[in-house]
């Protein structure tokens, strides 16, 4: 099988950006999305998180996807937080200081996750797993750490099957992205150009369906803004 992903060495310049951007992450994130961001990870969560479940949050960053679950599912889920930058974790003591829930902080990579297998319910990707290093084996290691009938939900970008809208999709994320994260941070919105380079790596919606079809038992692929996001929830 073709492995899929950033590889070592864009993984490596896409880490440093990330680090680089911490300050206007959300703020960037809300406008390139067009303010979409938090509803369709809403809409995930809602399908793929339930009362009493102990998820991995998954290049967590922040704990978006984790703070959407408390708010909008239950406080009563166990959380932890997994990331290859120790910075983002960082901020997580100070984002949920006012839940209650038990939560832990891990950094690592996708490709070699350090929890048991069968271990977690759900695990939630909220514009992360494109930046896996090799998409086909971050995967299999997601697959393992599910309980039987666990849920993974990747909520990201799209890359349309249909080649006027990934046109559009690519137009969009090649310039107008630009312009749009300098109008929300000024010049620190910039690096975020870098996401053009995951989108190029990314596989078409159909490719990433096929290749979670080839680990999991039922995907269920949700396309969004002419396939330019989606909301996808695979079953161990």
């Amino acid at each position: 099988m073709k492995n899929i992903g950033l590889g070592n060495l864009y993984w490596n310049e896409v880490i440093k950006v990330l680090r680089n951007i911490i300050p206007v992450y959300d703020k960037v994130n809300s406008a390139i999305s067009l303010g979409k961001d938090n509803q369709f990870r809403k809409e995930g969560i809602k399908k793929s998180v339930f009362p009493g479940n102990h998820i991995l949050d998954a290049g967590s960053g922040y704990g978006n996807m984790s703070k959407l679950a408390l708010d909008f599912v239950s406080q009563d889920i166990t959380i932890n937080f997994y990331d290859p930058i120790p910075e983002m974790l960082a901020e997580i003591k100070n984002r949920f200081k006012n839940y209650d829930n038990s939560y832990f902080l891990c950094s690592g990579i996708f490709e070699k996750i350090p929890y048991k297998s069968n271990s977690f319910d759900a695990v939630l990707c909220g514009y992360s797993i494109r930046d896996s290093i090799t998409l086909n084996e971050a995967f299999v290691e997601i697959h393992r750490v599910l309980k039987k009938d666990g849920r993974l939900l990747i909520v990201d970008l799209g890359k349309p099957d249909n080649f006027i809208a990934r046109f559009f999709v690519s137009f969009y994320l090649k310039y107008l992205l630009v312009i749009m994260a300098f109008l929300a941070a000024g010049r620190e919105g910039l690096p975020f150009r870098t996401l053009y380079g995951t989108f190029l790596r990314w596989p078409r919606n159909k490719d990433l369906n096929d290749l979670l079809s080839k680990t999991f038992s039922k995907v269920e692929f949700n396309k969004k803004l002419m396939g330019g996001a989606i909301i996808v929830i695979a079953y161990k």
